[in-house]
C-alpha cells in the first residue's frame, strides 16, 4: 500500500514512544490519524502535533485532520465506538497500527490480584487487545470492500526470551504466532503483520533493567522502526510477515525461509483437498504426440518433428503422469533447440538428440506412480521441465507445482510471472520510490515486471512498439511508455530521466542493452533476464563484445546482473502463489495473447508468431481445450 496523502490510521497506544513516532510519520505522509490511548492530556498533546504535520497537505480541508480518542483498548464496546467514529470522520480506515502496550510490574507467581498492576491486565492489554483491534480492523475494510494493513507492534522478546518480565515475552510471542498465522486474509487484500523491534528508547523501556539492555546492545533507534513499519505496509507481498529490527543487524524478517521449511506444511497435501471438484475421468490413451528437437538449429519448425510414441503403465515410482491442457511459448525456445542450454561440445549437443521440447505447461494429474505423496489423480497442477509441448508429460513429483486452475492466465505465471517476480526481488533488489525501466513492456515477463513494480510503489518505464501494446501497458498502470515505433527509446531516457533509471528489467540486448546501461543511475541494477532481438539471428546467436563494461559499472558503483529462472526453484512454489493471491485480489492483471494455437500442430506457428513481435501478452498453446472445457463445466 502506497502510503499517501488522503489515506486515515488508527493507532492504539498512540500518545507515547512507538505510538507517537508511527503517527507523527504518517501525518509527514498526509495521513489522517485517529490516536486512540488511555493517557488523555499526552493523547491530545500527540494529535496536535500531528494535525499541524497535516496541514501542509490538507491546508483546505474540512475534516479534521487529526483526532484523539480516550480509550481503555481491553474495553470491547469503547474499542468498537473508537472504530466507528474515525470511519465516520475520515470516510473510511486504511491502516490499524495495534501499539498500545504495558509491562508486568509485579513477579506473576507473587501476584494473585486483578489489578491494574497485575499479570492478568498485561495480557488483556498486550494480547487480548491486539486481537480485538485486528478483528475489528479486519470488519471494518470487509465492510467498505476496500484493501487494508494491520500493523501489531510486537517484540523480540516474543521471539526469544525475557527472563525479567515472563508475562510480557509471553503476550508478545502470542501477538506474534496470532499474526503470521492470519496470512489466509492476504486473499481478501487485507494484510496482517508483525513488527519486532528490541529495546526502544520509551517510556516503557525506562522500567527495564537499563544494565541488561546495555549488554543486549543498546537501545534501537526509533527511525529505525518508523522504516520497518512503512516496508510492512507498503510492500504488497508481506502478508504475515514479522520483522525483526535489532540495533547490530538491522532490519530482518524472521524466521528465514531455511527455519520456515522445517515446519511448513508440505502445500500439496494442505491445497489438493481444495481440488476434489476436478473430474478425475481422465483417458489415458496407449499412444500420445509429442515435439522433440532432432536436429539443432535456432529455426524451431525446421529443428522439430511431431512424434507419436507409446504411453508405457504403470508409472514410474516417484512420478506423476499429466495430461497437458495448456503449454507456454517462451522466446528462449530457439535457444533450446539450437542446444545452448546443454552446450558443453558441439558432440556432446549432437549426442542428446532428440531430446523433447517445451518449458512449461499446466494440466491435469493423470495417473501416480508410487511414493508419490500429497498428490491426487485429477489435481491441477504445473510442471516447468522439458517436455511441454506434448499430450502427456511425465514428471518427478518433486518438481510438480501446485496451482489453483489449470487456466492460460495460470500459465502465463510460471516462466514469465515467476522470472519477473524472482528477478526483481533476488537480482534488482527491488524497493519502493525508484525509477524502473522494463524492455519488452508488452511481453509474456514484461507484463509482470511492470505490475509488479509498480504495486512495490516505484515509477515504471517501458518501452514496447506498437499503438496496441502501448495502449495495454498504459492501461497496466505504467508511468511512461515509450513506443520505439514513433519514439527514439535514447533521446526520451536522456531528455525525461537525466538522473538515470534505479533498475531496468532488461530483455532485448543488443543496441537496447547499451541504451539502457548508459541510462542507468549511479548505483542502479541492471538486471538481464533475455536477449531476444539476438536468439535468431541467421548464422545464429553470437556474443556480443561490450566494450568498456568494466569502466562504466565502476565509475558509478552500479551492478549488472544475468539471471536464469532454473537457479532459483526453490523459490517457485512460493513466488507462484505470491502471484496468484494477487491476481485472485484483482492487483494483477494477466494478458494472454488472443490469437488461437490449438493441439501439437500449432505449437511451431506460436514460437514463429511469439517472434514476429507482433504478440501480446503471453503466447498459449492449448493442447487439449475439450478437457480443459468440461472441467469448466464440472
Amino acid at each position: 500500500m502506497e502510503l499517501k496523502p488522503g489515506l486515515s490510521a488508527i493507532v492504539t497506544g498512540g500518545a507515547n514512544g512507538i505510538g507517537k513516532a508511527l503517527s507523527l510519520a504518517l501525518a509527514r505522509k498526509g495521513l489522517f490519524v485517529t490516536i486512540i490511548d488511555f493517557f488523555e492530556e499526552k493523547g491530545k498533546e500527540t494529535a496536535l502535533l500531528v494535525e499541524e504535520e497535516n496541514r501542509k497537505f490538507h491546508a483546505d480541508s474540512q475534516l479534521p485532520l487529526a483526532m484523539f480518542i480516550w480509550c481503555d483498548v481491553t474495553n470491547t464496546r469503547d474499542l468498537a465506538a473508537a472504530f466507528q467514529k474515525h470511519v465516520q470522520t475520515f470516510g473510511g480506515l486504511d491502516i490499524c497500527i495495534n501499539s498500545a502496550g504495558i509491562v508486568c510490574p509485579i513477579s506473576f507467581y507473587k501476584d494473585e490480584t486483578d489489578g491494574e498492576d497485575s499479570w492478568r491486565r498485561t495480557v488483556q492489554v498486550n494480547l487480548i487487545a491486539v486481537i480485538d483491534c485486528t478483528r475489528i480492523a479486519i470488519d471494518t475494510f470487509k465492510a467498505r470492500g476496500r484493501p487494508g494493513v494491520v500493523l501489531n507492534l510486537g517484540s523480540a522478546s516474543g521471539l526469544y526470551p525475557l527472563y525479567t518480565d515472563p508475562i510480557y515475552a509471553a503476550t508478545k510471542g502470542g501477538v506474534v504466532s496470532f499474526t503470521r498465522s492470519l496470512v489466509p486474509f492476504k486473499r481478501e487484500g487485507i494484510r496482517v503483520n508483525v513488527l519486532c523491534p528490541e529495546f526502544v528508547e520509551t517510556d516503557l523501556a525506562v522500567k527495564v533493567d537499563q544494565e541488561f539492555i546495555k549488554k543486549s546492545g543498546g537501545f534501537v533507534p526509533i527511525e529505525m522502526v518508523v522504516k520497518g513499519a512503512f516496508e510492512l505496509i507498503n510492500d504488497e507481498s508481506k502478508a504475515g510477515k514479522c520483522l525483526w529490527i535489532t540495533k547490530h543487524r538491522g532490519l530482518e524478517y524472521w524466521p528465514t525461509p531455511e527455519e520456515e521449511k522445517k515446519y511448513l506444511v508440505n502445500p500439496r497435501r494442505s491445497k489438493s483437498r481444495s481440488s476434489s471438484h476436478i473430474s478425475t475421468s481422465l483417458v489415458i490413451p496407449q499412444n500420445f504426440e509429442k515435439i522433440v528437437v532432432h536436429t539443432l538449429t535456432h529455426n524451431f519448425r525446421s529443428a522439430t518433428k511431431i512424434l507419436r510414441t507409446h504411453l508405457s503403465l504403470p508409472i514410474q515410482s516417484q512420478h506423476v503422469l499429466v495430461k497437458i491442457l495448456h503449454a507456454g511459448v517462451n522466446a528462449s525456445d530457439v535457444n533450446f533447440t539450437s542446444g545452448r542450454y546443454f552446450k558443453s561440445s558441439e558432440k556432446g549437443d549432437l549426442s542428446r538428440l532428440p531430446f523433447d521440447a517445451g518449458f512449461e505447461a499446466v494440466g491435469l494429474i493423470a495417473a501416480i506412480g508410487d511414493s508419490v505423496d500429497g498428490l491426487k489423480i485429477g489435481m491441477p497442477v504445473a510442471a516447468m521441465s522439458f517436455g511441454g509441448y506434448a499430450e502427456f508429460m511425465l514428471v518427478p513429483s518433486k518438481h510438480i507445482l501446485w496451482v489453483p486452475r489449470p487456466d492460460p492466465e495460470v500459465l502465463a505465471m510460471l516462466t514469465s510471472g515467476l522470472t519477473a517476480s524472482i528477478a526483481l526481488e533476488k537480482a534488482a533488489h527491488m524497493e519502493s520510490g525508484k525509477v524502473v525501466l522494463v524492455t519488452a513492456a508488452a511481453g509474456g515477463t514484461g507484463q509482470f515486471a511492470v505490475q509488479l513494480a509498480k504495486l512495490a510503489g516505484n515509477k515504471v518505464v517501458a518501452t514496447c512498439g506498437g499503438q496496441k501494446k502501448a495502449a495495454m501497458l498504459k492501461e497496466l498502470g505504467v508511468d511512461r511508455v515509450i513506443d520505439y515505433k514513433t519514439e527514439d527509446v535514447k533521446t526520451v531516457l536522456k531528455k525525461e530521466f537525466p538522473k538515470g533509471l534505479d533498475i531496468v528489467y532488461e530483455s532485448v540486448g543488443g543496441e537496447m542493452f547499451n541504451i539502457c546501461l548508459n541510462a542507468l543511475a549511479t548505483y542502479g541494477h541492471l538486471v538481464v533476464i533475455g536477449m531476444i532481438s539476438q536468439y535468431q539471428e541467421e548464422d545464429g546467436w553470437k556474443p556480443l563484445t561490450y566494450t568498456g563494461l568494466c569502466e562504466k559499472i565502476l565509475a558509478k558503483s552500479q551492478t549488472v546482473a544475468g539471471f536464469f529462472l532454473v537457479q532459483y526453484v526453490d523459490l517457485w512454489q512460493e513466488h507462484l502463489d505470491r502471484l496468484f493471491d494477487l491476481y485472485s485480489s484483482g492487483k494483477l492483471q494477466v494478458f494472454v495473447d488472443p490469437k488461437k494455437f490449438v493441439g501439437i500442430s500449432s505449437v511451431a506457428d506460436a514460437v514463429e508468431y511469439l517472434h514476429s513481435g507482433e504478440s501480446i501478452g503471453k503466447v498459449v498453446v492449448s493442447i487439449d481445450p475439450t478437457t480443459h472445457q468440461s472441467v469448466a463445466k464440472l
